[in-house]
């Protein structure tokens, strides 16, 4: 009696797709791999040099320009200073524009270019289903970019940390470029690029009217973000009567103005203090009691990136599930293997 070997499934036979296709995407989105971790290094060598000797000499500086006391003649390191802020500067600005640099990649090439191409049709009817072929398109650009992000985020917060008190123009926290630079509201916002690139591609399914139509789309939410920021986590308020000037708390502005003996809030006419007699007597006939200012402080610089970053984490996970809802729509849900014309 001849033994009959046991048929072996195919699903073991052959190699899962998942492997395979994601080999394929790192090879297909090699020169893009490439120029984003080239970015990445380099953006990361010039926030290092920043945070240590860039900072140690302006700060040393800082230290020969107000042992001078205002003397008329003094010697200070100045281009210490200058390269400290202008190198501050741009490597700020490069940070700010990763979102909007992924979003333009994304809008490009992730779906556009292979719906345009014919790519990804192709794929779906010989190896990868549909649902496959994007959750890989979406997870392995994410976490690529997530880590590249979170490391220059982190760097940048650190170089800003450095100079703190001790170089005397580097810029508050709460100013809006360092805000956002250096925490991981960043992160999301580039990650929000990403899926916002991979939803406008599945849509338009052209590479140039993807790219422009990601990188404006982004910068909307971006908007949209930046303008709910201050009204995400509860304010304080510091109150001074109308004869002192009105109250100025470092910090995120709310909002401010002047109240009534009835506790009421008008704007802020930018007078000056009671102590001007044009400004007294605008003051008395607008009832005007004191000021008021509605700002963040300090403390609140880890509450407002957290709660920004869930909002914005929550409107990529919203963007997610409607690119594969369109995604649905195009195949009309056809299964792995089966031919599917778009």
């Amino acid at each position: 009696m001849t033994a009959v070997a046991p048929t072996v499934p195919s699903a073991t036979r052959h190699p899962s797709p998942a492997p395979r296709l994601s080999r394929w995407l790192l090879r297909l989105h090699r020169p893009a791999l490439c120029a984003w971790a080239g970015l990445v290094v380099l953006l990361s060598a010039a926030l290092l040099w920043l945070g240590g000797p860039l900072t140690d000499a302006s700060a040393a500086a800082w230290e020969q320009y107000n042992a001078c006391d205002g003397a008329s003649r003094c010697a200070y390191d100045q281009p210490s200073i200058i390269r400290y802020k202008e190198v501050y500067s741009a490597t700020t600005f490069a940070v700010l524009a990763l979102p909007f640099l992924v979003a333009a990649w994304a809008g490009a090439t992730l779906t556009s270019r292979e719906l345009e191409t014919g790519t990804a049709q192709l794929t779906w009817a010989q190896s990868v289903s549909p649902v496959h072929w994007l959750t890989a398109t979406l997870a392995l650009p994410a976490t690529l970019v997530v880590a590249g992000t979170g490391l220059v985020v982190t760097l940048h917060h650190l170089a800003w940390s450095a100079g703190e008190g001790r170089i005397d123009t580097a810029k508050s926290w709460s100013d809006f470029q360092t805000f956002y630079a250096g925490g991981p509201l960043t992160v999301a916002l580039a990650l929000l690029g990403l899926v916002v690139g991979v939803l406008v591609g599945l849509l338009l399914s052209r590479s140039l009217p993807a790219l422009a139509t990601s990188v404006v789309a982004t910068g909307g939410v971006f908007a949209i973000v930046h303008t709910a920021l201050p009204y995400l986590w509860p304010s304080v308020t510091q109150v001074r009567n109308r004869v002192q000037d009105a109250p100025s708390g470092a910090g995120i502005l709310v909002d401010e103005g002047i109240l009534t003996s009835t506790g009421a809030r008008l704007p802020n006419p930018y007078c000056g203090s009671d102590v001007f007699p044009d400004c007294r007597a605008m003051y008395d006939k607008l009832d005007a009691v004191g000021y008021y200012r509605d700002f963040h402080p300090l403390a609140h610089y880890w509450p407002l990136q957290l709660v920004a970053t869930a909002l914005t984490c929550a409107i990529v996970a919203v963007l997610v599930f409607a690119a594969y809802r369109v995604l649905k729509s195009r195949t009309g849900g056809a299964p792995r293997g089966a031919s599917t014309t778009v």
